[in-house]
């Protein structure tokens, strides 16, 4: 886990950036093509260290214009299995996957810049359900 600390420390500089920080009403949409948001997850995708990207193991990494009907706030999601929880049964399956959404991550934010950084937050936070690390830590961490 320290490595993660590490990821964030790297990522956000102490910041103290927060995984789906609510933005006042702000009237207006960002508009962003789907192409470019693409490039800001591979960017964020970029920036995490080496070290742990070695680790990640069967995951792909989607975006998505909108989130299920059922959560339409929702910015991320990782669905799989976590690498802690993988045992000797695990063979053969389907990639874990980590989709990025699109639209409320637009809504939200009232700047590009604002989206580069709660973009770069919800990749962190979703690769950090792959290694294990669950909600109450990273809202611990700052990323809830």
């Amino acid at each position: 886990m320290v490595a993660y600390a590490q990821v964030r420390e790297r990522i956000c500089g102490g910041s103290g950036l927060s995984y789906g920080r609510p933005v006042p009403d702000n009237g207006h949409v960002l508009e962003m093509t789907r192409e470019e948001f693409e490039e800001l997850v591979a960017e964020a995708l970029d920036r995490i260290p080496p070290e742990l990207t070695r680790l990640m193991d069967n995951v792909a990494v989607f975006v998505e214009d909108e989130p299920p009907t059922s959560d339409p706030e929702l910015l991320g999601l990782y669905e799989g299995t976590p690498l802690t929880e993988r045992g000797e049964w695990y063979a053969g399956v389907l990639p874990d996957r980590i989709t990025v959404y699109r639209g409320p991550t637009l809504r939200m934010c009232d700047t590009r810049e604002d989206v580069v950084a709660e973009t770069e937050v919800t990749v962190v936070h979703e690769i950090a359900h792959h290694f294990g690390i669950d909600d109450a830590r990273l809202h611990a961490l700052g990323y809830g």
